[in-house]
């Protein structure tokens, strides 16, 4: 591709775990924007996974199961000081391996807080310990327990797409409406450039509800047979996020607790959860692809992020925090498996298979829809087709490349940044962020919309709705 950003002088070992769809395309990516030597890169997974992709590279890859028990010493004399650990595995523990790579002085970057393998479906665990609130407390946890007057190795904690490539497009949507409302009264001066500063613009917008708003259209020739699992992306890390309490950050204008929803006595206590999995829970929700939709309200870690980063005064007693969630349609076959995992309750089908090759067409729409201020509600996002996402990268979809090109970004600005320590996708540098993956983007969409969760349901007669204010997450909950 001409006019790509490339990175150069990085002389250490990427050390990437875990090879699956993810790790398969970022790799190319990698090797294209960072100036590195196939020697340079060793993969460590747990089975022969894509291995084919990693020999076309020339990278060497060793099968080595990660567990509680030997993690440190497989890892200790594969990785030195000024090394990068890409975290990209599932049932690992990734704050095992960050507290590893911030003991040897290796950068580290993962795309979500992941635990050791059953940690999210642990009957032993009460629901509130299996939450993404609980992981997100104890990864935190670390940076606050590290020597201040001594500069950390840059850690970046789930970036990804979402977690992660949202919290930049966030920011770029926030600016977007303030400059089409009021660009006098709320950018007469320079944007943002605190925490507080963008929780501030976020509440002078009147931004009440922020969705994490999906919606997967690509489609295979051969569809969902009985007793498989079909995906675009991980289909063992959508199962255990899934099958996680849904999650959302609680916004100061909710008037009234859902029924099933349970509180953290510890932390920032800018989330709650709901006592039932997220794939069992579904929302309300528009994207400019589809309209208006169905999406599933699937924990992530954006949601608690971004609800803290935009909250304003104590946490506990906050004088302004949105309401934060992801709404997920993924492509139907993976609907259908859901419904089917479901009615297994909850025990993973058989068969599970990856889509990325033999998808026929569709697109992924990922974006913010921020609702509440002046213009009703606005969605901002990368709308990919799976065309372009070939075009663009081998071995992605089009939903994957969301999630690579967000890796590679971040892998570079902690190359270029190594002693920032421990860091969200929030505290990031969005524009910085955003112009390196944004030629992997497709078309960045602004679309404003007078749809509410309100629209079109005055015949439902037996739903009961709070029509003073369309933004309460009664309203969104698909009961």
């Amino acid at each position: 591709m001409a006019g790509i950003e490339r990175h150069r002088g990085f002389t250490g070992r990427i050390v990437i775990v875990g090879f699956g769809c993810i790790a398969q395309g970022t790799l190319p990516l990698l090797l294209r924007h960072i100036a590195l030597r196939t020697d340079q890169v060793l993969i460590i997974t747990d089975s022969d996974e894509g291995l084919a992709v990693a020999h076309h590279y020339g990278v060497a890859a060793e099968i080595i199961s990660l567990t509680p028990d030997n993690y440190v010493s497989v890892l200790e004399p594969r990785l030195r000081t000024g090394d990068f650990l890409l975290n990209l595995s599932v049932d690992v523990s990734s704050i095992a391996l960050l507290g590893l790579s911030q003991r040897i002085g290796a950068m580290y970057l993962d795309t979500c807080t992941e635990p050791w393998a059953g940690g999210y479906l642990d009957p032993e665990l009460p629901p509130a310990a299996r939450t993404n609130y609980a992981l997100r407390e104890a990864a935190l946890a670390l940076r606050h327990s590290a020597d201040r007057h001594q500069p950390q190795p840059t850690a970046i904690i789930t970036h990804g797409a979402n977690p992660g490539l949202i919290s930049h497009l966030l920011k770029q949507a926030l600016l977007n409406i303030a400059r089409d409302v009021a660009p006098d009264a709320l950018l007469d001066v320079a944007e943002p450039d605190s925490r507080a500063a963008w929780a501030r613009l976020a509440r002078d917008l009147g931004i009440r509800a922020i969705q994490i708003a999906e919606r997967d259209t690509q489609v295979s020739g051969t569809r969902k047979l009985p007793g498989e699992f079909v995906n675009t992306w991980s289909v063992d890390g959508f199962v255990s996020e899934g099958c996680q309490p849904a999650e959302l950050g609680w916004g100061l204008h909710e008037r009234a607790l859902p029924s099933d929803a349970g509180h953290h006595s510890e932390g920032s206590a800018a989330a709650i959860f709901l006592r039932r999995p997220g794939a069992a829970t579904q929302v309300r929700s528009w994207t400019p692809l589809a309209g208006p939709q169905h999406g599933f309200l699937i924990t992530h870690s954006e949601s608690i992020s971004i609800a803290d980063f935009l909250t304003l005064g104590d946490g506990h007693q906050p004088a302004y925090r949105p309401t934060v969630y992801y709404a997920y349609h993924p492509c139907d076959d993976a609907v259908l498996s859901i419904h089917e995992l479901a009615g297994r309750n909850w025990r993973m089908q058989p068969a599970k298979r990856l889509l990325r090759d033999d998808i026929q067409s569709g697109v992924d729409a990922l974006g913010v829809l921020l609702m509440g201020h002046a213009k009703n509600a606005y969605w901002y996002g990368s709308m990919l087709d799976i065309d372009a996402a070939r075009a663009l990268c081998p071995y992605n979809n089009a939903t994957s490349l969301q999630v690579t090109a967000a890796i590679m970004s971040g892998v570079i600005w902690a190359m270029r940044n190594p002693r920032r320590g421990i860091l969200e996708p929030d505290e990031l540098p969005f524009r910085e962020i955003l112009r390196v993956c944004r030629p992997y983007l497709g078309d960045l969409v602004g679309a404003y919309t007078d749809w509410t969760p309100l629209e079109g349901r005055g015949w439902l007669m037996d739903e009961v709705v709070d029509a003073g204010d369309p933004w309460q997450f009664s309203n969104f909950r698909v009961t």
